[in-house]
Order: structure tokens, then sequence, then C-alpha cells
């Protein structure tokens, strides 16, 4: 069940629904807004099919997507292979990914949060060290 202010943040989406579908990198769930998706798949489609690795990796990233909508009792029923593919027991957590919701075991999502701090700021300065929000190089 979404909680109300998540259910808040997500109205603009509401109504054109949801696509769920597997990580390419970790061991949970990816909930899209349709419009996300769509997005997404504009940049797929634009790979050459007759390219084999272009191929395999669109079928790969969109092996078991599911279109998903909120329920009249505002839940969201994740399908049982996605659930198993996630890992998902009993108790999940949801996570902002910017554009995107992750969805997971929560013992998964711990072990996955304990993991990454330890590289985290090395990390974060490889990835973010020489930009700033707007893009240009730091002097």
């Amino acid at each position: 069940m979404l909680a109300s202010s998540l259910k808040k943040q997500l109205s603009a989406n509401l109504q054109s629904g949801f696509v769920l579908k597997r990580s390419v990198f970790q061991p949970c769930l990816e909930l899209y807004p349709l419009n996300e998706w769509n997005l997404m798949m504009e940049k797929i489609n634009q790979l050459n099919r007759f390219v084999k690795k272009n191929n395999d990796f669109i079928r790969r990233f969109t092996a078991g997507v599911k279109i998903v909508e909120l329920d009249g009792n505002d839940r969201l029923l994740i399908p049982k292979d996605l659930c198993v593919f996630a890992g998902i027991s009993k108790d999940i957590v949801l996570s902002s990914a910017v554009n995107i919701i992750e969805i997971w075991d929560k013992d998964k999502y711990e072990n996955a949060i304990d993991d990454a701090v330890i590289d985290f700021a090395g990390l974060a300065e490889e990835v973010m060290g020489d930009k700033i929000a707007s893009n240009h190089e730091l002097p």
C-alpha cells in the first residue's frame, strides 16, 4: 500500500499508470511513471536492433516488464515473478532514485546501503568531484 504522502507526490502519474521492471544493477525492482518509461523507450528505440549486443540488451532490459496501476485500495500489486527476482519476502522499502522508485526487500536494501557506505566517498568523488549542478567544470 502506498503511503498517502507518496501518493500525493505521484498524483500526476496515477491516471497513466506505471511500469515495473527488474533493476539492471541491483536485486530490486524499478517503478517508472509511464511518461518516464516512454522517455526511456525513445532512447532504447534508437538502438540498431541488427547489432546483436543491442538486441541482447533490449531483451534483457525489458525482461519481465509489467504495466501496473494502483488498485481501489491504493495498493500496488507486485507480480510473483518480480517478487522472486527481487527476493521480496515480507517487508519492503520504497527508495527514490531521481525519476523512478526502487522497490527493495528490506533486508537486501539495508545490506546494499551498508555495502555502499564503505566506498561511497570514493564513488561520490569519482562521479561528482569535477562537476557542479550546472555541469560546469570546477576551477
